[in-house]
């Protein structure tokens, strides 16, 4: 038996359907989502705005004024926030002499006052420097993180830093839901504050403990903030996103050392291009015994470990 075909109803055909009245719907709707972000504190330009990677040069420009302005009145004091890319046939690497390092952590504070780094609740620190025991070697379990003697080096002990490893195959990356951190030509591993959702997957990742998550507001005096910046480095980062080292950005896309390099007080950090024949990063790798950290697990980190003596 056959059925006659019923008349499809198309959609600007239905009873009491207005187009301009959904429209109006959609509009209210999102209206509303976005007064109940501002109403939550959410900066909602920076909700809402597109990956780093995908800024045109005018939407690029209209962001970093809107992000100076912010911190201008947030401070008092005016910063520049840089955006220089990758410099061409630049590759970094970073080494470090284990058998100078004395423990100090002059780096550790170095690092976060040029990176502005919360200082206290939460307080972040990008390097950890290991106190271990030279008749045990690296042996993680026989490290000490929170040592206090009177004076270092203490006898019998070596020091072990460690911060990002820059890995070639870094994954952090790999798991990532956003896209939020990826790996730039110039081998630094950067994050997109304002597309981190703060799920800390690759917090879990990284096998070096090397990325860290604000849990509140961070505390940065204004005396204390360093003006001068770089979108994808020591910009003041906001609750509920992760932060790591990124190689100093801001300075050494500009040609200059780490600060920690700079600060070291024994000349145990070394920093420079790998593909420069002639960079003091390049003498170390050729010349002494240089290994890398959790080798076995094949991320290939660009940071490297060696013995001068």
């Amino acid at each position: 038996m056959s059925h006659p075909q019923l008349p499809v109803v198309e959609p600007e055909a239905e009873a009491g359907h207005d187009p301009g009245r959904r429209a109006l719907l959609q509009a209210t709707a999102a209206g509303a989502a976005i007064a109940s972000l501002s109403a939550c504190g959410v900066d909602v330009e920076a909700f809402f705005r597109k990956h780093f990677r995908e800024l045109s040069p005018e939407e690029l420009k209209r962001t970093i004024a809107k992000i100076e302005a912010d911190e201008k009145q947030r401070f008092g004091k005016a910063v520049h926030v840089g955006t220089q890319g990758p410099m061409p046939g630049v590759f970094f690497g970073y080494g470090l002499d284990l058998s100078r390092c004395i423990g100090c952590r002059r780096c550790v504070y170095a690092c976060v006052k040029e990176n502005n780094q919360s200082r206290a609740d939460p307080q972040i620190q990008w390097i950890r420097v290991l106190q271990m025991d030279k008749e045990h070697g690296v042996d993680l379990s026989h490290a000490e993180i929170y040592y206090e003697p009177e004076t270092v080096p203490q006898p019998d002990k070596f020091y072990f830093p460690v911060q990002c490893q820059q890995c070639r195959d870094p994954p952090c990356v790999k798991t990532c839901p956003t896209q939020a951190t990826w790996k730039e030509p110039d081998g630094i591993v950067v994050i997109d504050y304002d597309w981190c959702i703060g799920c800390r997957c690759c917090m879990a990742a990284c096998p070096y403990g090397a990325r860290h998550f604000n849990l509140a507001t961070p505390t940065l005096p204004a005396e204390e903030l360093n003006p001068e910046q770089h979108y994808l480095g020591n910009r003041p980062r906001p609750k509920g996103v992760v932060e790591k080292c990124t190689f100093c950005i801001q300075r050494t896309r500009q040609g200059r050392y780490t600060a920690c390099v700079e600060v070291c007080p024994v000349g145990a950090r070394k920093f420079g291009n790998l593909l420069d024949p002639e960079s003091e990063i390049r003498k170390v790798m050729e010349t002494k015994r240089v290994f890398v950290f959790k080798e076995e697990l094949a991320t290939h980190p660009q940071f490297y470990y060696f013995y001068a003596t």
